[in-house]
This record gives C-alpha cells, structure tokens and sequence, in this order.
C-alpha cells in the first residue's frame, strides 16, 4: 500500500503524555481515594454491582521507589462505531505494557466484542502497531456492535479470557460498552476470575462525558474536520450568493458537535436539539424562524446562508419523539407481520392503522420520502435510524413550501434555493488531532496503569483537558459513578446517562449570544483545515466548548 507524505510523517509523531506518565510504570504509585456512590439509584445499582460498587477514585503519583511488574497478557477490544485516535489507544496501551515488563503481550480481539464470543484474536507487536500510530479508522483490529449481555455470553467471555489466559480486558467504546464493561467487570468479580476489566471512553458524539470524563476521544477531531468543510461551504456561499446550505451533522443522542460547529463557524443558523425539547418546540415553530431568518437577509440583499442541523433533531421535536417511540414499540411487537408487507402502500397503511390518532396525523402529514425512511430496518436497539432519516431535507421542503405561499401573497420577493449535506463519516477516521494523538495515548497509558495495579471496573479518565498535556492528570473512575437504572425493554438495567447540552452551561449560553447577530449579518469564521506542525496555539489547541466549560 503506498503512503501519502503526512501519513510517513505522523507516524515519526511522538504524542506527548503527563509527567507522572513519562517515566516507566514501575515507578508510580497509584492513590486510592474515599468509596464514591453513583449520581442516582444508588441502592439499585449496589444490588447490581455487589462486588464492584463504590470502588475509589485512583490517582497517581510518582514513587519512593521502582517495583517490578510482572508479565502481563492483556486483550483490547474496539466498540462501535469508529472515532479518530481509536488506534493511539492500543498503542499507548501496548508501549505503558512493554516500559513496564518487555514480556508482557498485548492481543487484539477482531470485529468488536464480537470478537471476544468467537475467540477471534491476534498479537498485537510492536512491529504490527508501528504503522498505525497516529492514524485515523479502527482498522488494526475492526470493532463491531455486538452486545455482551447475556448469562450464556458472559460466560462465554470468561472461558475466552481464562483460556487465552488474560490478566485483563481493555473495552474501548462509547456509553453502552462501557456499561458492558462493568457488568463484565461484575461478573468475573463474581466468578472469581482475575481478570480485570478497564473502559476507555469513546464517542465523536461526547454524549458520554461527566465531571469526570470531561471529553470523549474522536469529538476534538472530528468537529474540527466537520468545522473546516462547513467553513470552506460558507465561503462559497459568500461568494456565489445563491444558496443555502443545509448541512446535517452527526449527533444521535446530543447535539454537542453541532453546537461545537456552530462556535468555531458562526454560520447562520444553528438548531441544538435539546433546546427544541426543553422549549417543546413543534416542526412548525422551526420552520417559522427559518422562514423568518431567509426573509430578513433576502431583504438585506442576501439570498444565501448557512443552516446546521443536529443529526438526531426528529426526535427531539414533542410531536415527532411521542410518534416515533410509537413506531419502534409497534415495529418491534410485530416485527414478523411487518416483514410480510412488501410495499411502501401496505406498510403505511397498516401503521396508520395502529398508531394513537395523533400519531397517525404526524405520520400522515409528513411527505412520503419521510415516512419510508421512519419505516426501515432499525437499528440493534430496536430504534428508528435516525441517520437514515433527511431531517434538512424535510426542513428545506417545509420552508420552501412556505416561502411559495409568502411569494404568491407578494409577501416574499426574493429567492429560495437549497442545498442540502450529511457530514458524518467524513470526520469518524479522520488524521486524528495533536490533541487526539496525545490524549487517546494518555487513555491507553492511563488503562495499563490501572490494570498493573490490579483495579477493575474502571474507566480512563485525564483531567485538566483545556491546558497542555503536561498539566493533565490521569486517573481511573469507577464506571459505577456514571449509572443510573432505565426501563430497557420492560426491565430497570443499569446503564451510562448520555450526557446531552447542558443549555445552563457557557457554551451554549455563548452560542444564544450571538446566533440573533449570525442570522442576520453574514459573520462567518474559516477554521481551515486541522494542522500538525507549527506553533502549539494553533496545533494543540481544543476545542472551543472544552475551553468555554474550563474557564466557567
């Protein structure tokens, strides 16, 4: 395989870490704290997690004294969906494993936790990391969206483990795995297996992030790659002054890459979804204010603009989240009889037929395409696809629709022409950031640290984000700390809350500011495109949304 310049030149990139990092691991001491207690539920969640709840926050600091560290075999296994630095992970997580015992070994499980039920692994060596080092995907060993959830796969994922002779476990993924990290962590605990258990939070989305966790990886890279298109469409609709864009952005469960998009670019409309949820905002109430804003510039001589649009919005909107959750539940009863109707007509019907009255007037009044994608294959948990669903597409109909009437009425004079986009994939396997090199090689130093020193049940955690890496301070937090019991297909399960826009907190409140003035006046601001060499303020920098919740 050939390689391009940049990808030679990262892989000579050595990703900077922590000072109590730096040094071999024999040499640092790790500082139990108090016994924490979960946000909620806490009394459910001891019953849970008997053996592992409460565990200390672990700290570390530098040692009296060098210790030796036994040989240690570790397994590593990616989950989900892919996020830049994935791999810096692995290989932070095999370079802390070799500085601290040349003879320790580090195996990857391929495909995913699905790769730990079929016993699928290969040794993860120096020489078959090196060319993964600072490079975007998941590809050194796949990941998958396999659910280890069950009594038989438990058991499963223990004789694997016990076979293969594993002193511990590294699951790198987003909410829902590490939430199957600690029940794993749980049940070994109970079977008495010394294997440890150790979470590395991922997710472009930072849907998981607390007190705690106070970014996921990926989410520095991929709003910076998303930020850097958005910014070069902005110029071009500055410059031909004939379109809006509509641009959709990745984001399921929160709306923190578009929000994140929205600080770096200035573009003229920005929708974060859990504003529409808390001011219980209808599709209509939506429209009319982007009716509103095309308006006003069209009047100032501007028929062109930039609108972000959050990937997960449909759900968020009250009349559109009570019709949808009646589709999943319906769907998943029937699933069977619905696979028989082979046609869009049969199958509408037939919805129609079983949804509340005023589900049925939402499902109905939407435009056909719509309601095909609300209607297709859903995903591993039983939900509607929402990146299926063209949202911006939906939007820019209902507006153009609407500015037809205005125009007709000699209300509107001006023009209407949309463009619509989907950035998702384009940022989830991007060149990861300085800032993402250096922090997913931290989690995977930070994983070793903790499992040399016999802690399970834990997720990495590196604080202090906003400042250079020689201020961080890695630690590991009890995955406990982030549960709370939620009804999961008629059961209370334990799992990890999504972490949604805080509309309280400084970004947000920074972002409200100012979209009244980027509506009207044309503000927008070009980030360029990611950079790896030149001075650290333009290179190490994060996120602006990291830097607004640390100076808060």
């Amino acid at each position: 395989m050939e390689r391009s310049p940049l990808q030679n030149a990262r892989y000579s990139y050595e990703p900077k870490l922590p000072p109590v990092l730096r040094d071999t691991l024999t040499n640092i001491t790790v500082q139990l704290g108090e016994p924490t207690e979960a946000t909620s539920d806490q009394s459910g969640l001891k019953q849970a997690f008997p053996l592992t709840y409460g565990a200390p926050i672990a700290s570390f600091t530098p040692a009296d004294s060098t210790r030796d560290i036994k040989p240690l075999k570790v397994g590593v296994v990616l989950s989900g969906g892919q996020a830049p630095g994935g791999h810096n992970v692995i290989v932070g997580l095999l370079d802390a494993l070799k500085s601290a015992n040349s003879e320790s070994r580090l195996y990857g499980f391929l495909g995913g936790p699905g790769g730990i039920l079929e016993n699928q692994v290969i040794e993860l060596t120096p020489k078959f990391v090196e060319e993964y080092r600072n490079t975007g995907g998941f590809d050194m060993i796949g990941s998958g969206r396999t659910k280890i959830e069950t009594e038989e796969q438990f058991d499963t994922s223990l004789q694997v483990c016990t076979k293969r002779e594993l002193d511990a476990v590294v699951i790198i993924g987003g909410d829902d795995s590490n939430t199957n990290a600690a029940l794993l962590a749980e049940y070994f605990r109970s079977k008495d297996a010394d294997v440890r258990v150790i979470g590395v939070p991922k997710t472009i989305d930072r849907d998981l992030k607390n007190e705690y966790i106070e970014t996921s990886f990926g989410f520095d890279t991929a709003t910076k790659t998303y930020a850097e298109l958005i910014g070069n469409i902005a110029r071009d609709a500055s410059s031909a002054r004939k379109y809006w864009h509509f641009i959709k952005l990745m984001g399921r469960s929160a709306s923190h890459i578009a929000l994140e998009c929205a600080l770096q670019t200035h573009p003229n409309g920005c929708i974060i979804s859990e504003e529409v949820a808390e001011k219980q905002q209808t599709l209509d109430d939506l429209v009319d204010r982007i009716v509103e804003q095309v308006v006003t510039r069209s009047k100032n001589g501007e028929d062109f603009g930039v609108f972000l649009v959050p990937e997960g919005l449909i759900e968020f909107i009250p009349e559109m989240k009570g019709m949808i959750s009646e589709l999943n539940r319906i769907l998943a009863h029937d699933a069977a009889y619905f696979q028989t109707l082979h046609t869009y007509e049969d199958q509408s019907e037939w919805i129609n037929r079983k949804l509340s009255r005023d589900a049925s007037h939402v499902f109905s009044s939407l435009p056909n395409e719509i309601q095909r994608q609300l209607l297709m294959d859903r995903d591993p948990h039983g939900n509607v696809q929402v990146s299926r669903i063209e949202t911006e597409k939906l939007l820019i109909d209902m507006v153009e629709s609407r500015l037809n009437e205005m125009k007709a009425t000699g209300r509107f004079n001006g023009k209407f022409s949309a463009m619509r986009h989907f950035f998702g994939y384009e940022g989830r396997c991007a060149f990861p950031s300085n800032f993402d090199a250096d922090y997913c090689y931290t989690l995977g130093y930070t994983a070793c640290a903790l499992i040399a020193n016999g802690l399970t049940g834990y997720v990495t955690s590196v604080q202090n984000l906003a400042r250079p890496a020689q201020e961080w301070e890695p630690a590991g937090v009890p995955l406990t700390m982030f549960m709370n019991l939620e009804q999961r297909a008629g059961q209370l399960k334990p799992v990890i809350r999504k972490a949604l826009v805080e509309l309280s907190d400084t970004p947000f409140r920074t972002f409200a500011a100012h979209r009244a003035e980027w509506e009207v006046k044309t503000s927008y601001r070009f980030p360029g495109a990611i950079q790896y060499y030149g001075p650290p303020e333009v290179c190490d920098k994060p996120t602006l949304t990291l830097e607004m919740e640390h100076s808060s």
